[in-house]
């Protein structure tokens, strides 16, 4: 017998009936919900590449420019606060994604401290300040217009 054959009577492919037992209100969409991934997202990508951040500058790496005069104390100093900050990012992404309310206003504070973290380290590597500058004001951006309550 045919799978093309019309007196077959056992259907290959089956509609969707809203009275199946399978609930999906937890995947129901919620406007901005991407938002709020995405700034989940980013704060684990700072958080990994301000580690690595730190531990070049710790370990007195030739990856920074060299003589640069810093606003505050020294690289190695920088270093360890970059570790620091790195480690709070990546717990603040994980509340994210979790969906946890009071976990946001951590992660926009994060993203403050480390966008002027960055603007006075910029003397050691001003493209990659730069960068992670503007990707902490997109994730505040996120976290803040998209990361109110859900509709009811």
């Amino acid at each position: 017998m045919s799978t093309t054959d019309p007196a077959r009577r056992d259907q290959t492919v089956r509609k969707y009936s809203p009275d199946s037992s399978a609930s999906y209100e937890e995947d129901a969409y919620i406007p901005g919900e991407g938002w709020v991934l995405f700034a989940g997202t980013i704060l684990a990508l700072l958080a990994g590449m301000n580690l690595m951040y730190g531990i070049a500058a710790v370990s007195n790496s030739t990856f920074f420019v060299d003589d640069a005069k810093y606003v505050f104390s020294s690289l190695n100093t920088w270093g360890w606060v970059m570790i620091a900050i790195s480690v709070i990012q990546g717990v603040t992404a994980f509340g994210v994604w979790m969906r946890w309310r009071a976990v946001r206003w951590v992660g926009v504070a994060i993203c403050a401290v480390n966008a002027l973290a960055q603007l006075a380290a910029m003397p050691a590597y001003p493209f990659w300040a730069l960068c992670f500058f503007a990707l902490d004001i997109l994730a505040i951006y996120a976290l803040l217009a998209h990361g109110g309550r859900r509709p009811h």
